[in-house]
């Protein structure tokens, strides 16, 4: 009895020194039930367990170049917006396309983007946009575009080691506690580089140092694995997400999507995609079935019939 009536006291002085929510029992529902923004393509909200990228988390999506990870963030920004949030856009690389944005749901006139001069700018205001405790969601495009001003301001061809990895790792640290109080989500969109002279194993790395893979909740790999072609033009590519690190959920998990050029992620072709896999629609040679109607003869087709049946859907 002693000990319960030390720890409440305990627990009192801490709640009233830094606040409700400071501390709290594990079976707490604020702590066990995790919040998610759903990413747009259904396979992936599943793969990912809690239904989407979850709230007050660092995630890490990297890949090839041309695969799909800025498009993917978009479309979380896109449901993160439609649900009444405010999301904001780092765009370090200076390359965000409002138009390729609108068309995949984003509302521009909006979202807040800032094209920073330098790493610590651009870092420094993504802190001071969370500690706000207003945004939804944080997107920083990208990690290895995010440059030390001592690199900026130096000569071409001078050595600046370890610079990069020091600057995230500094953020980071200041970033994750923030983060789970506001709860706003902050998307590192990141690019592979080839580690010189590995035997064996991967030779692919992030750059930016260990700091993003520690502190990342979730880390999603997205790779482009095959084309999707209307004829003989290419109208999209097929996309596979593997969830290599995962805190909120069972992670390894994968899933694949279609994101066609110019539309971005398809929801019905991954509403097709967990259909066939959870025996809802039939799927036998090239023709695609649901409860004795046929959707159509091919992939492609299925998809069209879904989009303009949006009842069936």
């Amino acid at each position: 009895m002693e000990r319960d009536k030390a720890l409440d006291m305990a627990i009192t002085q801490i709640e009233k020194q830094f606040g409700d929510g400071s501390i709290m029992k594990m079976g707490e529902d604020s702590i066990r039930h995790v919040e998610a923004i759903p990413t747009g393509a259904m396979s992936l909200d599943l793969a990912l367990g809690v239904g989407g990228v979850p709230r007050g988390r660092i995630v890490e999506i990297f890949g090839p170049e041309s695969s799909g990870k800025t498009t993917l963030a978009l479309h979380i920004v896109a449901e993160a917006q439609r649900t009444g949030g405010i999301a904001a856009f780092i765009d370090a690389e200076h390359a965000l396309d409002p138009v390729y944005a609108k068309n995949l749901g984003v509302d521009v006139d909006e979202l807040l983007i800032s094209q920073p001069d330098t790493g610590e700018q651009a870092l420094e205001i993504t802190d001071m946009l969370i500690r706000s405790g207003a945004l939804d969601v944080v997107v920083i495009d990208s990690v290895a575009a995010l440059v030390p001003r001592a690199e900026i301001e130096g000569e071409m061809g001078d050595t600046h080691v370890g610079l990069q990895a020091r600057l995230m790792s500094q953020a980071l640290r200041k970033l994750a506690g923030t983060l789970n109080r506001s709860r706003t989500t902050a998307i590192f969109i990141n690019q592979l580089r080839e580690k010189i002279g590995v035997m064996w194993g991967s030779p692919e790395t992030t750059p930016g140092g260990r700091a993003l893979k520690f502190y990342s909740s979730t880390r999603i790999d997205v790779r482009r694995i095959e084309s999707i072609k209307d004829g003989t033009d290419q109208t999209g590519n097929r996309v596979r997400a593997k969830i290599v690190k995962n805190k909120v959920a069972p992670p390894f998990r994968l899933a694949e999507f279609d994101i066609m050029f110019g539309e971005g992620i398809s929801r019905e072709g991954s509403l097709l995609d967990v259909a066939v896999e959870n025996d809802i629609v039939r799927k036998s040679g090239a023709w695609y079935t649901y409860e004795g109607d046929q959707l159509g003869q091919g992939r492609e087709k299925a998809k069209l019939f879904l989009m303009e049946n949006p009842d069936v859907a």
